[in-house]
């Protein structure tokens, strides 16, 4: 289910890394009108825009049909960081976690962006993070271009089955690659050899997806190649944007630490190639909720560390 409502959000905006009080202020009216099913007077948060574009019955049926029915009341709700302009809070309901997108005007204090993301059904159990112990699925020194716990560091936190993700890059030079950009060849991670972060069990193994041309994406098959291992503590780890045709391993095999998986490619929902890395709680995307993933003992530019979450910047790599 992609829940969406009337997103206007207003560019130029330049906010710090914290919350702003009249957010802070925001959020709780919407949450206590919200959940005493006062719609109405969340449709007078809304700024004149919002409201000659939506009617008040619109919003009714909105809140009522697409969301209270859905997910339930407001249990809690947590300010993670900022998406283009906008607030973000990480948002726990009866029955579903979900984002809430939030801008309003420095003007008036009314609300012009609003936008709930997919939401992620209760009852499968989270996952904070790994208890397996894992190496990085590269070989070589890599460079960590998206990773850690905020927006700022990890554009990922904006989607939950995706946060605390990761995107490696090989860099050289302070570049992603050397020669033609517009080749995939010219990129240093581009057919590097992708391995087994830990003994896993393959679940899910999709190919046949042609590597974009550097600068082009694919958004309908935003994963690309990928494979997803399952651990036997019901971890899963996704390894997306593989080489076509590179994959070695089939469903339902078992691969040992290290074993070779395929190969780094540019497939997918990427405009060059790289490695995306994520662990989750369950197979199923529209299901999952991202955790936390910690390597058991890596360099991290250049000094060893142990149960090491990487973040955006660090150059890491597994002890030879």
């Amino acid at each position: 289910m992609r829940m969406l409502f009337l997103l206007m959000l207003v560019s130029g905006f330049a906010f710090s890394q914290t919350e702003l009080p009249q957010y802070s202020n925001m959020i709780s009216q919407i949450a206590s009108l919200y959940n005493a099913q006062d719609y109405q007077g969340i449709y007078r948060l809304y700024d004149e825009n919002m409201q000659k574009a939506i009617t008040q019955e619109e919003n009714r049926k909105f809140f009522t049909d697409n969301v209270n029915r859905i997910m339930g009341n407001i249990k809690e709700w947590e300010f993670i960081g900022f998406q283009r302009g906008a607030h973000v809070y990480r948002t726990l309901f009866d029955k579903a976690l979900t984002n809430l997108m939030l801008t309003i005007s420095g003007q008036n204090n009314r609300i012009v962006g609003f936008y709930i993301a997919p939401a992620r059904p209760i009852g499968i159990p989270v996952l904070e993070r790994n208890t397996t112990k894992m190496i990085i699925p590269l070989q070589e020194e890599v460079f960590v271009y998206w990773g850690g716990t905020t927006l700022q560091q990890n554009y990922h936190l904006s989607e939950i089955s995706q946060q605390y993700a990761y995107d490696l890059l090989m860099v050289s030079g302070g570049s992603s690659h050397a020669g033609d950009p517009e080749n995939n060849e010219s990129y240093f991670i581009f057919g590097k050899e992708i391995i087994a972060p830990c003994a896993a069990r393959v679940v899910r193994v999709v190919n046949g997806i042609p590597d974009n041309v550097p600068g082009e994406v694919n958004p309908v098959q935003h994963a690309g190649n990928h494979i997803i291992l399952q651990t036997d503590r019901e971890e899963y780890i996704v390894l997306a944007h593989l080489m076509l045709d590179s994959i070695v391993v089939e469903e339902g095999q078992d691969v040992q630490q290290g074993e070779l998986l395929a190969l780094c490619g540019n497939s997918g929902n990427t405009t060059e190639p790289h490695l995306h890395l994520s662990l989750q709680n369950t197979l199923e995307e529209e299901e999952a909720t991202g955790a936390k993933l910690y390597f058991d003992q890596i360099y991290v530019n250049g000094e060893i560390n142990t149960d090491y979450l990487p973040v955006k910047e660090d150059f890491i790599r597994n002890l030879e």
